[in-house]
């Protein structure tokens, strides 16, 4: 069970951004907000940085990353998961260079150059590597029409409401809105786990549904040492649901140390992250 407890995160969220301007006049502190997301750890630590070893020779697929990018580890895990061949490239997409813009007008990770052509999106990755490469095993989609439909049906819901519902969560800040964003995302969770087989969505098979709610199971520390939630509280076929997904090989080769997580989420916690799903959060726009 994860504890709510005086964390790093917890730690760092309730700090201000503060820095002392000096000259000849008597000093005095001046606080000032910086652009936060700038300032973030340059790569991936622990297991993930070893995955980024592995992934340093040239190839056709080269991936644009964020290592702490929840939308990245989707395309990683799937990337992971099928075995198939890419060159990892970390970017910081808060200071955009012309060559990353180029491939991705919206400045946004991941994205890939495959054989000279661009894409980007973390969804539209993941079935752009079903398609290109069918050799590759396992397939994260079904081979019967309407099981892949119903697989996209329920990316969708995770897509839609429970990774916004997981947002609303970490970004309110009165303790009302807080509780009443934390049940509609233990509804969400609740929606999506009467339909899990067990042990992943469609049961042994590892599939696309489980690759896009990964990264929010790897996170939801967060908003259990900050907001109250447990995976209990949802549920304990959900608990047990998200303890196999956590667990997951190609889940476990994407993930930095936590400790290196905090500074980011710490921002959200705080709302003050100027990420554009932060941004659109606060607008009530999709993201």
């Amino acid at each position: 069970m994860l504890r709510a407890s005086t964390s790093t995160i917890s730690r760092l969220a309730r700090l201000s951004n503060t820095r002392i301007i000096r000259s000849n006049n008597p000093p005095r502190a001046k606080f000032t907000m910086s652009v936060p997301d700038q300032h973030i750890y340059p790569h991936a630590t622990g297991i993930a940085a070893k995955t980024v070893e592995q992934h340093q020779e040239p190839q056709d697929l080269v991936f644009y990353s964020g290592w702490f990018c929840p939308f990245v580890q989707r395309a990683w895990i799937a990337l992971e998961e099928r075995g198939i061949p890419y060159q990892y490239k970390e970017v910081n997409p808060y200071k955009k260079e012309k060559h990353f813009l180029d491939i991705n007008p919206k400045g946004l990770v991941p994205a890939i150059e495959y054989k000279g052509k661009a894409l980007y999106e973390s969804l539209i990755l993941c079935e752009f590597f079903e398609d290109a490469f069918p050799e590759y095993k396992p397939r994260l989609l079904p081979d019967d029409p309407f099981d892949r439909a119903y697989v996209r049906l329920w990316v969708d819901h995770v897509a839609k409401q429970i990774v916004p519902a997981f947002m609303r969560t970490v970004m309110a800040q009165e303790p009302e809105k807080q509780k009443e964003n934390l049940e509609e995302y233990y509804k969400a969770l609740r929606t999506l786990t009467d339909k899990v087989k067990g042990p992943y969505f469609l049961g042994e098979q590892f599939s696309l549904v489980d690759v896009a709610l990964a990264p929010w199971v790897v996170r939801d520390y967060i908003i259990a040492e900050n907001r109250g939630y447990s995976r209990e509280a949802a549920g304990e076929k959900w608990k047990a649901y998200a303890e196999k997904i956590e667990t997951r090989e190609s889940v476990l080769r994407t993930k930095s140390d936590k400790e290196h997580y905090a500074e980011i989420y710490a921002r959200y916690l705080r709302n003050e992250a100027q990420s554009e799903a932060a941004k659109a959060m606060r607008a009530g726009r999709p993201f």
